[in-house]
């Protein structure tokens, strides 16, 4: 570990925490519904759209309405995007001639864009046409983070509104979101990265002489848009194969740092919108503390491994830090800084392969999305996702003071509890279950490139980043096969959903009660106590998950590096 790879952490995460309060009072003023300098110039557009779809945005929804909505709106994407794909071959701006997409993997990476998980069984260069990036993906990059931040808003009308029936308004709140965050945000982000060296343009490749006088064609296309949204909404969805670890994703340790920043930035102000709904910006700033306390561990331990190296080339005589799978522009603390952003949220991208870091450097991503991603998390799903941990939690908190548990004002009571145990239960259940049938089926047991322990990891890892909707890969995997396509086309539609519609119902159960003063027998919901208690919660119910592949996979594996340096 060297200084400048601790100074890095340590502006990033001060970055970030200066950007919180700002860019959560724009989230309040969309949240509220408000005017923004931006109605000036974007409010015609907003309007129009409501007049041309027949939307009233001031008709407010229960929260079945607006699941349902959510559920269509979703779906409906889902299926433009596979028939996008499907007919690739004879749509327009397909200059390399590319082929239709199989079904399966059509299929697949229509689920996959739809439930902002962005996971890609395929090389995104050789496979997708400029238009099937822009039409079919890029288009799911906005509306995929807009829905997720609308989800939060619900939320957070359950918590501040009092006995209502209603959560607010989907369509309302997605094309805010859309038109007043996403969209000006990506285009100035889209101008930096081109400004950076980021191709976008609409032709397929150009031919080059390198250095070594050797003739090379590179592919291009528009590159720097897909860039922009996809680090912004923590979708993941690289234009090329490599991801951001390709130099036309990211060039620069300068962009490398930007683009960390905009993976965290909204998930950050997010919180503090919170507390600004419920009254009281200290709940905000307990919830985020937490969420950073658990994020520092992960960086730390996860950049002591990759800089610590591997012991088996240090036996041989090799020594320093675990570059293999690495951008020698980034070196060992960008990248596992990156590793590590990109599984707190449910982003996905990577500027390293997670299949060749260290077996406990490569913990550290499994283990954050096997918590939920709710460690800063995706957006708004990050939030709403560990607000039913806090649900959890003070619930717990109520057993051990004898009383009732309260939170924000809000008395949590067994409905509540079964709909935040039922959301939080799915990920531990079909991550586990789809990784022990695949672990035995030999359509399963044909996807590892590894045999033993890191291969299990491989499997493990894949049905992680589906279901907690990450995108991420062990690369050792090949999953691009009917078998894999289709279990985790699944697991990716079960992990984004089965999620959301028990997080709806607890909105609206929420909305409905009356708020409940805070009294001397309350449990403070915002200080130290508070916030070790949410962190003792989300790495308890992690577990479920985490510890029954724990031996199985990344230590059985790391204790097998150990043997080879010794034998």
């Amino acid at each position: 570990m060297t200084a400048s790879g601790w100074i890095l952490i340590l502006a990033f995460v001060s970055v970030l925490l200066m950007l919180t309060k700002p860019v959560g009072l724009w989230l309040f003023a969309l949240y509220e519904g408000r005017r923004t300098p931006l109605h000036v110039v974007l409010g015609p557009v907003e309007r129009g759209f409501y007049k041309l779809s027949g939307i009233d945005p001031n008709e407010e929804q229960s929260w079945r309405r607006y699941a349902m909505h959510m559920l269509v709106f979703n779906a409906v994407l889902a299926l433009f995007t596979y028939l996008v794909l499907r007919l690739q071959a004879v749509l327009p701006l397909n200059a390399g001639g590319l082929a239709n997409l199989p079904q399966h993997l059509a299929a697949n990476t229509a689920v996959s864009f739809a439930t902002n998980t962005n996971w890609q069984s395929y090389a995104g260069e050789s496979t997708m046409s400029n238009l099937s990036q822009m039409l079919g993906l890029t288009i799911h990059n906005f509306l995929s983070a807009a829905t997720g931040i609308a989800l939060a808003f619900a939320l957070f009308r359950g918590f501040a509104r009092r006995e209502t029936k209603t959560i607010g308004n989907f369509w309302a709140d997605c094309t805010r979101v859309t038109l007043y965050l996403l969209l000006p945000i990506s285009c100035l982000y889209a101008l930096y990265l081109v400004a950076s060296g980021v191709p976008q343009t609409l032709a397929a490749s150009v031919d080059v002489t390198t250095l070594e006088g050797v003739k090379q064609t590179l592919t291009l296309g528009p590159v720097a848009s897909q860039e922009a949204i996809k680090m912004l909404g923590t979708n993941g969805g690289g234009f090329f194969n490599a991801n951001s670890a390709h130099p036309f994703e990211n060039p620069s340790a300068a962009t490398d740092f930007v683009q960390m920043l905009s993976i965290f930035t909204i998930g950050f102000g997010l919180t503090w919108c919170f507390g600004k709904a419920v009254g009281n910006t200290k709940q905000g700033w307990a919830i985020l503390s937490a969420m950073v306390l658990i994020f520092l561990a992960g960086v730390m331990l996860c950049y002591s491994q990759e800089a610590a190296g591997n012991p088996v080339l240090h036996h041989l005589g090799v020594p320093g830090a675990n570059m293999e799978g690495k951008e020698v522009r980034f070196g060992a603390a960008a990248s596992a800084l990156f590793a590590v952003v990109t599984t707190a949220a449910s982003c996905g991208a990577v500027n390293a392969m997670h299949d060749s870091f260290t077996a406990l450097g490569g913990l550290v991503p499994l283990f954050n999305i096997q918590l939920g991603e709710v460690v800063v998390g995706g957006v708004g799903a990050g939030i709403y996702g560990f607000l039913l941990f806090a649900i959890l939690a003070v619930f717990v908190a109520g057993l051990m003071v004898g009383r009732t548990p309260e939170y924000v004002g809000k008395k949590i009571e067994a409905r509540e509890v079964k709909l935040a145990v039922l959301a939080i239960a799915v990920l531990p259940l079909v991550i586990l279950g789809m990784t022990a049938i695949s672990a035995v089926l030999p359509a399963g047991l044909a996807g590892p490139l590894n045999k033993g322990p890191h291969g299990f990891s491989e499997i493990l890892y894949a049905f992680t980043s589906a279901v907690g909707n990450n995108g991420s890969a062990f690369a050792g995997l090949t999953a691009a096969t009917p078998y894999y396509d289709a279990m985790l086309m699944v697991a990716m539609w079960i992990g984004r959903f089965f999620v959301i519609v028990p997080m709806l119902a607890v909105a609206g159960s929420l909305a409905a009660k009356k708020h409940t003063p805070e009294s001397a027998g309350s449990f403070p919901t915002t200080g130290p106590l508070w916030v070790g208690l949410l962190v003792g919660i989300v790495l308890i119910l992690g577990g479920l998950t985490f510890l029954p592949s724990l031996a199985l996979g990344p230590v059985a594996d790391h204790l097998a590096m150990i043997r080879g340096q010794l034998f």
